[in-house]
C-alpha cells in the first residue's frame, strides 16, 4: 500500500463531510477504534452511512440516538480486509472526541488535530479477522513510511486516550499479533 495526496491506495474512497483542516498539519499519532452498526452486527452499509451523514434513524432502534452525530474516521477496515477511506490523512477526521494523550512530558488534548483514526469493523468481544490484521499492518506501514513523526510507539487505542468513556478496540484486539504482522512488513 502507498499514500498519494493523503489517500491510501488501493482503499475505496468515500468522502465524508465530517472533516476539516488540521491546525498545524501534524500527523503524529494513530488511534485504533472498533465499530459495528447495529452493535454486534457486521456487514452492510450502516457504518459508511454514519460517516457520510446518511444514516437512516428508522432503520434500527439504535440508530435514532446516533443518526445526528457528525463523526468520521480516516479509514475503515472491514471484516474481509477491505479498506474504505473517508478523510485524507492530511485532513482532520472527527474520531477521537474528548480524549488526551501523554506526549512525552506534556499532556495533549484535541487529538483529532494530529491523530489518524482507523476503525476496525468489529466490537470489543468478537475476535478480529486475519484479513483485518493484515490490512491494518499494511496501512500502518504506509502511514509510518509517509509521516516521520508517527512511530510504532505512537500507536494507541481509543480506550487509552479516552479511558473513562471508551473501551475500543477492546480485549478482542490482539496487539501482539498486530505488531507481529507489522514487523513482517517493516523488515
Amino acid at each position: 500500500m502507498r499514500i498519494d495526496d493523503g489517500w491510501l491506495a488501493p482503499a475505496r474512497r468515500l468522502a465524508s463531510p465530517n472533516q476539516d483542516d488540521r491546525p498545524e498539519g501534524e500527523v503524529s499519532l494513530l488511534v485504533l477504534h472498533s465499530i459495528s452498526l447495529p452493535p454486534g452486527e457486521f456487514g452492510g452499509e450502516h457504518i459508511e452511512r454514519l460517516f457520510t451523514n446518511r444514516l437512516d434513524p428508522s432503520a434500527h432502534p439504535f440508530f435514532a440516538a446516533i443518526a445526528d452525530l457528525r463523526v468520521s474516521a480516516h479509514l475503515l477496515i472491514r471484516r474481509d480486509g477491505e479498506c474504505v477511506q473517508f478523510v485524507p490523512f492530511e485532513a482532520r477526521a472527527w474520531h477521537a472526541g474528548r480524549s488526551c494523550w501523554r506526549d512525552g512530558a506534556r499532556e495533549r488534548r484535541a487529538l483529532n488535530d494530529f491523530a489518524v483514526g482507523i476503525e476496525l469493523e468489529g466490537d470489543e468481544v468478537s475476535p478480529y479477522t486475519g484479513a483485518q490484521y493484515r490490512a491494518l499492518a499494511r496501512a500502518t506501514a504506509a502511514l509510518l513510511a509517509r509521516y516521520p513523526a508517527l512511530t510504532p510507539a505512537r500507536i494507541t487505542s481509543h480506550a487509552r486516550v479516552a479511558p473513562l468513556r471508551k473501551s475500543d478496540p477492546g480485549p478482542a484486539f490482539d496487539w501482539a499479533y498486530f505488531r507481529q504482522e507489522l514487523g513482517k512488513i517493516r523488515t
